[in-house]
């Protein structure tokens, strides 16, 4: 039996919960030992004991979990869709959607207006002072996507220029930002209206959206962040929606263009959303290989676009493109690491080659847990003209030190897959207005040549202390709403639950 995305189901199912439980208990054991040690401690017997029990323990609450949920939820599914006459998002708003879309909007900036009001003129930071220097001096480079570039200096060159006041440029980006989120939020939730989503799970998921930290904090943020998840989650909607419909979606052109309109500016809000839009492409057309006509060119047509207005924009702004290290961050980490942790067994040849892209001034700003200084130094005219050396050197080392290796990529990485790690990678950094000490879960900064100007100073002081203090972090179970692994193991659970009871 085939169903979905092309997964076919057989009696090997029944092992989706032991696999969970091994997976998320080698998570715990390995993210502990990164966060107090910096390394994996594959030796280590009690650690071995310990995930052993975890897996064993986890396995068997997900089988029974999946197997309660099964007999509740998808037998009553099943009886209720027999029925059901629900018409997808794509066949047109009635005027009841419409008017959840505007309320629902609505609700969310007024939601998060009084946080803007209280971090005037919003969070600043994150490169921002560089991106608006090059707008401000007109020397550009693709270190930075340039449409974010272009957007963010405009608005702050713009406002400054119409009062004085870089704070008003600032603000207005903001603002603009905020208009678009919110609006793709609530486009989402009205979509849940349509599939005959609960009332209460509708309202829980728009003042989430509307008041939870994290969210505000993005959205109230100048970085390119923002408006590349935003936009990613609009496009994976829209392969959502796809998937359930093939031949419904593609027949409407205004779904086409929404969806190549949203996957562009994924990847021109990110560079690295290009990388993984590439990689989602093969898997697409793969489980949707019978409808291979109907899709192929919607999934392509973005990519063009992409690469057509990252050049048009690199040579109109004659922008430097000289920058290699941001593709290269992993292997520059990996690098960094065996240097620092091997240096007296490298041979004299080995360190020449290193020396010539990272010098032993730049090695040793190596830190575990980030790669922004270590990278910064990256000798990148070295790497235009031998850039075989580099990866020789990487060949070379990965076979004699492979732990070492994975210990760098995990280290700057296990945030995402270890509910209980601190984020706290810029510690020791100082910024314009204060030093990171105990945690650095956001920047909370308005960067020169911003000022900032609270309207409301308790609800300032709140996101100061969420930011740069690390109580919420600290805190049993509240702790887990602020950890990026926590979200993820969520999400595969529920794959393997809809797996597991085959759907």
């Amino acid at each position: 039996m085939t169903v979905g995305w092309g997964i076919k189901l057989t009696k090997g199912n029944k092992l989706i919960p032991i696999l969970y439980g091994t997976a998320l208990s080698l998570a715990l054991v390995w993210g502990y030992q990164l966060e107090r040690t910096d390394h994996l401690i594959l030796t280590d017997t009690r650690a071995f004991l310990v995930w052993t029990i975890l897996a064993i323990l986890i396995s068997i609450f997900t089988k029974i979990s999946y197997d309660y949920i099964g007999r509740k939820k998808f037998k009553e599914t099943e009886v209720t869709a027999e029925g059901s006459t629900t018409t997808d998002y794509h066949y047109g708003w009635s005027y009841a959607d419409k008017t959840t879309f505007r309320r629902t909007f609505l609700i969310l900036i007024i939601c998060q207006l009084p946080v803007f009001l209280a971090v005037y003129p919003g969070f600043f930071c994150y490169d921002a002072q560089d991106e608006v220097n090059e707008v401000l001096t007109r020397t550009f480079s693709t270190h930075h996507p340039l449409l974010h570039v272009l957007l963010l200096g405009g608005f702050v060159a713009l406002g400054h220029k119409l009062s004085g006041s870089y704070n008003v440029g600032i603000a207005m980006y903001i603002i603009l930002q905020m208009l678009v989120i919110d609006a793709i939020f609530a486009y989402i939730l009205t979509y849940l209206r349509k599939k005959d989503i609960s009332k209460r799970l509708r309202v829980f998921f728009t003042i989430f959206f509307g008041v939870f930290p994290t969210i505000v904090m993005y959205v109230l943020c100048s970085c390119k962040d923002g408006l590349f998840s935003a936009f990613l989650v609009l496009t994976v909607f829209f392969l959502i929606c796809l998937e359930k419909d093939i031949d419904g979606f593609t027949d409407n052109r205004k779904n086409i263009a929404l969806f190549i309109i949203s996957a562009t500016l994924m990847m021109l809000f990110r560079h690295n959303g290009f990388y993984a839009y590439l990689v989602m492409i093969p898997v697409m057309l793969f489980i949707n290989r019978k409808s291979f006509k109907k899709i192929f060119l919607m999934l392509i047509v973005p990519v063009v676009l992409y690469i057509a207005l990252s050049s048009i924009m690199a040579a109109a702004l004659q922008a430097d493109k000289s920058e290699n290290q941001e593709i290269l961050t992993v292997p520059i980490q990996q690098l960094g690491r065996v240097y620092t942790y091997h240096s007296e067994e490298l041979s004299e040849e080995d360190r020449a080659v290193l020396t010539q892209y990272l010098s032993e001034e730049a090695l040793s700003l190596y830190t575990p847990r980030v790669s922004d200084l270590l990278k910064s130094k990256f000798n990148n005219e070295a790497y235009e003209s031998d850039s075989a050396s580099f990866w020789r050197l990487w060949i070379k080392l990965f076979k004699e030190y492979p732990v070492t290796y994975v210990n760098a990529w995990f280290m700057t990485s296990y945030g995402f897959w270890y509910p209980g790690a601190v984020i706290n990678v810029y510690q020791g950094n100082t910024m314009f207005t204060f030093t990171y000490t105990d945690s650095s879960y956001f920047a909370y900064e308005v960067e020169l040549p911003g000022e900032r100007h609270s309207f409301i100073p308790l609800i300032d002081t709140l996101y100061r202390k969420l930011s740069i203090e690390k109580f919420q972090q600290n805190m049993p179970v509240v702790s887990l709403l602020f950890s990026p692994a926590f979200y993820f193991w969520i999400y595969i659970y529920v794959a393997g639950l809809y797996a597991y009871n085959k759907k």
